[in-house]
């Protein structure tokens, strides 16, 4: 009894054993089958997609979302769209602006105290006062053409030409009060300005000035 007791036992034992192994085992393959599992949905390339795309399960939803996201491209469209069509129109007006021709000139006819005459050629929205000194003539203009001073007076020559100047302001009227010479038909040279209608605009210089 004693013999087959302890055979007993190590059968039993034996049993236990191999139970034991055997969960540990089925235990084992388990986790091992989870971990793949996770490690599949975590690294499928549908569930990652997924992730970066979202997909509104509700058809209606998903109506909206398509059609905000349509919205948007579009507007980035527009917007390059925008953004080229500025920068070509505004590279052309600079290749216009750059590939002008000179601005249209007149001609004037500058007459020194001593009746001598110079004809030069003054660019549209060039003054008198310019014209001179770019031509080396005897106009002062000690305030540079601020009136704050008579020093560029000149007279125009011809009373109709002399109409067709703008009205001079205060401040002209102030320093050709104190300009030597005043004549009815005398102004500011920094205040005549070169345009179309004034071609063939005959200017005297005073004897003198103040």
């Amino acid at each position: 009894m004693e013999g087959w007791s302890t055979r007993r036992e190590q059968v039993d034992k034996g049993r236990v054993g191999v139970r034991c192994r055997r969960g540990g085992l089925a235990l084992c393959g388990f986790v091992r089958d989870l971990i793949e599992l996770v490690g599949r949905r975590a690294l499928s390339p549908e569930r990652y997609s997924r992730s970066l795309h979202y997909r509104p399960r509700d058809s209606s939803a998903a109506q909206k979302f398509s059609s905000v996201v349509s919205n948007s491209m579009a507007h980035t469209q527009y917007l390059k769209t925008q953004s080229h069509a500025s920068f070509c129109t505004s590279a052309a007006k600079l290749d216009s602006e750059e590939g002008d021709e000179e601005p249209q000139r007149i001609n004037v006819t500058f007459v020194d105290k001593d009746g001598e005459e110079k004809h030069i050629s003054v660019p549209e929205g060039f003054s008198m006062l310019e014209a001179a000194h770019d031509n080396d003539i005897d106009l002062e203009g000690a305030c540079e053409g601020t009136m704050a001073c008579s020093t560029c007076h000149v007279i125009v020559m011809d009373e109709d030409q002399y109409n067709k100047l703008p009205d001079p302001v205060d401040e002209e009227l102030d320093m050709l009060d104190l300009a030597f010479g005043l004549t009815k038909t005398s102004r500011l040279g920094c205040q005549v300005i070169a345009k179309r209608e004034l071609d063939g605009l005959r200017l005297a210089l005073p004897s003198a000035t103040s």
